[in-house]
């Protein structure tokens, strides 16, 4: 597996808000974005941001915990943002058939680790951590030309 990444320090929210545009401005239908980390990290309010981008600013956006998937529309391509975090085994990953979600849209994905084994090798990761009040995020392009246009964030 082939991988690129860089590492992203974010101070604070508004730094949050800057690395999910970014991404988001050169999002491609078939790109699948893994966010990981803790409890309180910021993928949550990272999604926002991204999916905001694409939506009206002042949008809401709700976290995707309960009903595990959340869908929008835009002028591109559909998007969806994904929570595996109330799954219990891989299996229930196959049932939900993100396989044809991720070949049709763009994909956030928080908890992906409950996808194990599902999980797709061609795909962007975003390790969220915080130490103190500063939060770092680690991308790393997996299975990327090197290319593509998220390399350059």
């Amino acid at each position: 597996m082939s991988e690129t990444y860089k590492t992203h320090f974010l101070p604070d929210e508004q730094h949050t808000k800057i690395l999910a545009e970014s991404l988001a401005k050169s999002a491609k239908k078939g790109d699948i974005f893994f966010l990981k980390g803790d409890l309180g990290v910021g993928k949550t309010t990272f999604a926002r941001y991204f999916i905001r981008f694409f939506l009206c600013d002042n949008e809401v956006v709700p976290s995707p915990t309960f009903t595990l998937i959340q869908s929008y529309d835009t002028k591109d391509f559909p998007l969806w943002h994904i929570d595996l975090y109330r799954l219990e085994n891989p299996e229930e990953t196959r049932e939900l058939g993100l396989e044809e979600i991720f070949e049709n849209g763009v994909c956030l994905i928080e908890w992906p680790e409950r996808m194990m084994s599902y999980a797709p090798e061609k795909r962007i990761d975003l390790s969220f951590s915080q130490e103190d009040e500063a939060r770092q995020v680690i991308v790393k392009y997996l299975n990327k030309h090197e290319t593509h246009e998220h390399t350059k964030i």
